[in-house]
Formats: C-alpha cells, sequence, structure tokens
C-alpha cells in the first residue's frame, strides 16, 4: 500500500514504517557521531519510550553509553489496512537497529498506569537485566487510573484563576485566531495532578527499590515544561502546571530517598518543541513558531534528540556535580528562555497575524517536524513506493 498523511486537525492518522525508522535511526546517527559517554548509563528503563523526549533518552542511552534497556509503551499495532502508530513502528526500527549493535532492548507494550505492567518489568529486570542505573519517566496520556484505588482520572489544559484569551494558530492553514480557554473546577485540577503528576512516578520508584532493582547511584528522571510569560496562565499556573508543580515535589522525595544509596531523582525541565501532545495545546503551536524562528537564526535550536545528548553528555554524566534551579530542577530549556530569545519572541508575538505568518514564523519547519513524528518527509524515503503489507 502506498502511505500518505492523512491529516484531522491536530492528528495525523497514519504513519509511515519506513519513514518512522529512518527517524530513529537519524537520532542513531547523530548520537554515533558525537561519540560515546564513558560515564553513561549501563542499565536503563524507560517509561514512554516509544515518541519524543523517551524515545531519545533511549537512543542516546543505548548508543552513547552501550546500555542495556527495557522500555515500556502503549502504542498501536496495524489492523485492516490501518497502519499502527509511529510509536510502533519507532520502537520496532529501534530493537531492529540495537540487535544489530550487540545491545540488549526488550520492549512492553501496555499502560504503564497499571500494576500489571510494573510487575511484568520488574519480572523481565529480575531475569535479564538485575539492578537498574537509571529511570526515565516520560509517560504521557490523557487519562490514567490509579492501580492501587480504581480511579480513573482525565486532565484537562485550562486556567486556575480565570479564563484566558490570547492567540493560537491552525498549524494546517496558518490562520492566526483568538481561543478563550475556560476556568478549571477543582476537580478537574485534582484529576490532571493525578494524570500527570509525581503519583506514579513514586509509585514505580517505590515498586523497584521493594524489588532491589536500584542499583547504587540509580539516577531517575521525569520530564516537565514552564514555558514563556504568554503561555503561563493556561500552562505553567494552569492545571498543567498544578501538575508539574506535583511532579517536582516528587522529586525531592525521591532525591532524598536515592540519596541514601548515592543516587539522585530530578525533573529535567525541557524545551518547547512539536510533539502530539504539544500540538493539541492552544497558544503553543504558534509559540513554537516564532520561536523556532528566532532560535533557528541564532544557531540553538534543538530536537529532542540533541536535547537530550546534551542533557546526558553536559549534565548527567559529565563527572561534574549536576547544576540544579533552586526547585532541584535540570534547565534544559536555558536556552529557550534566554533574554535575548525571549525579548523577540515576545515582540513577534505582538504583529504577528495570519498575513504575516509565512514571514515571521517559521511555520514550514513546524509542519515539516510535525510531519516528522509520523515518519513523513524523511530524506531518503521514496513515499510514492507500496510498502509490503508485511512492514505495515
Amino acid at each position: 500500500m502506498i502511505i500518505e498523511p492523512k491529516i484531522r486537525g491536530f492528528l495525523c492518522t497514519t504513519a509511515h514504517p519506513l519513514g518512522c525508522e529512518a527517524a530513529v535511526q537519524e537520532q542513531i546517527n547523530y548520537v554515533l557521531k558525537a561519540g560515546p559517554i564513558p560515564k553513561g548509563p549501563k542499565k536503563a528503563l524507560i517509561l514512554g519510550s516509544s515518541t519524543g523526549y523517551g524515545l531519545s533518552s533511549r537512543i542516546t542511552a543505548a548508543f552513547g553509553s552501550g546500555a542495556a534497556t527495557l522500555g515500556l509503551a502503549y502504542e498501536r499495532p496495524s489492523e485492516k489496512g490501518r497502519t499502527a502508530s509511529p510509536g510502533w513502528y519507532q520502537t520496532q526500527a529501534f530493537e531492529r537497529a540495537t540487535h544489530k549493535a550487540g545491545l540488549y532492548a526488550k520492549s512492553l507494550n501496555g499502560d504503564a498506569f497499571s500494576q500489571e505492567l510494573k510487575d511484568q518489568a520488574i519480572e523481565i529486570l529480575k531475569k535479564d537485566f538485575g539492578q537498574v542505573d537509571l529511570v526515565v519517566y516520560s509517560l504521557a496520556a490523557p487519562k490514567r487510573t490509579d492501580p492501587k484505588t480504581g480511579v480513573t482520572y482525565k486532565s484537562v489544559l485550562k486556567p486556575k484563576v480565570a479564563p484566558y484569551t490570547n492567540k493560537t494558530m491552525d498549524f494546517n492553514s496558518g490562520i492566526v485566531s483568538t481561543v478563550t480557554l475556560d476556568i478549571a473546577s477543582p476537580e478537574e485540577v485534582r484529576d490532571t495532578i493525578g494524570v500527570m503528576g509525581g503519583q506514579d512516578w513514586e509509585l514505580w520508584m517505590d515498586a523497584l527499590k521493594e524489588a532491589n532493582l536500584l542499583a547504587p547511584g540509580c539516577i531517575s528522571l521525569a520530564y516537565s515544561y514552564i514555558g514563556p510569560k504568554v503561555t503561563q496562565p493556561v500552562y505553567r499556573n494552569g492545571t498543567i502546571g498544578a501538575a508539574k508543580d506535583d511532579l517536582e515535589a516528587t522529586a525531592i522525595r525521591l532525591d532524598e530517598k536515592l540519596k541514601a544509596s548515592g543516587g539522585r531523582a530530578f525533573v529535567s525541565v525541557n524545551k518547547a518543541l512539536v510533539t502530539q501532545a504539544s500540538s493539541a495545546i492552544p497558544f503553543i503551536p504558534l509559540y513554537i513558531s516564532l520561536l523556532y524562528k528566532v532560535m533557528k537564526a541564532k544557531g540553538i535550536h534543538e530536537g529532542t534528540l540533541e536535547q537530550m545528548d546534551r542533557l546526558f553528555r553536559t549534565r548527567l554524566y559529565s563527572g561534574q556535580p549536576i547544576e540544579v534551579d533552586e526547585k532541584n530542577r535540570i534547565r534544559m530549556d536555558d536556552w529557550e528562555l534566554r533574554e535575548d530569545v525571549q525579548s523577540e519572541v515576545e515582540k513577534l508575538w505582538e504583529v504577528i497575524t495570519t498575513e504575516l505568518i509565512a514571514g515571521q514564523a517559521d511555520i514550514t519547519g513546524y509542519r515539516s517536524d510535525f510531519l516528522r513524528l509520523y515518519g513523513f518527509g524523511m530524506a531518503g524515503v521514496d513515499y510514492t513506493t507500496e510498502v509490503p503489507d508485511a512492514m505495515v
């Protein structure tokens, strides 16, 4: 079958297996070219390993320091002529590449929030790994069921203090308009914390500790975002921000627990990038398009892989004390939030209109990155050739 992108709103309903493989290989090549990370991890558990920062973390650990990796993700296989999700193809491509390189890699597909997946992962670690020295928590989902209580939480993106109105952009059409988000109820704030806060991360770490699967000196990471002033009312000061506050408080508790055996736990605050999740957030596509324009002009733009490679090489495994801010966070958004970057983005935000979008924002770069999430637009892939059914 010939596979083409089918875009509906902020989603693409198709994915290209050869393009997804090319995207994974491109990231692998970057790490290999950068060279070994001598002090890097050797046994890594990646929770949320199939796309975005989680996949890039797994690639950096495996091909930067030869780490054996166990990855967990919840992806959809193909069925009845419908392609699989991009994470499904990317996980397969990663495993093929690691096995070819003589590295151990195994993946579990299912609900990583569930006790069942926790139990399965622990059994694999006991059988094949032993203790892990890196645990990356990069799960992203719209809802979560607490395995202890059976309560299901659903997250929302809303401000907490007052309704918020600002500019947004349809990245398909390039039309700039305004959108208003209503204030969240207390129940919605609670539910968003239940999905995106630190409870599940702590459940994972406690289960691993109880099973004696955390190596001395183990590092555990979760990923977060702060963002600019323009998105703060709905993001950092909204429901998601409440969840991120909980995540950061969890990191401090876990850090104290791990210090007893020489380990550490951190939240890494990363840069705004085009992801499946960020494409659905009002205001964010416009902001990212403007940010890309500025950061690329300054030569400091990074994708997920470049950022994770820099995190591993210059922060986590440099041999130097790990630099954190006053809230014990690693700030990989340091280049995004530079004063010279943000001042230019703010000026562009004030004047941007539909008529100016093509010249004043990097909407082309945004669209390209969006399609690449699904395996489209990759160099060296012939998208006019039929993909064998066995590969779909």
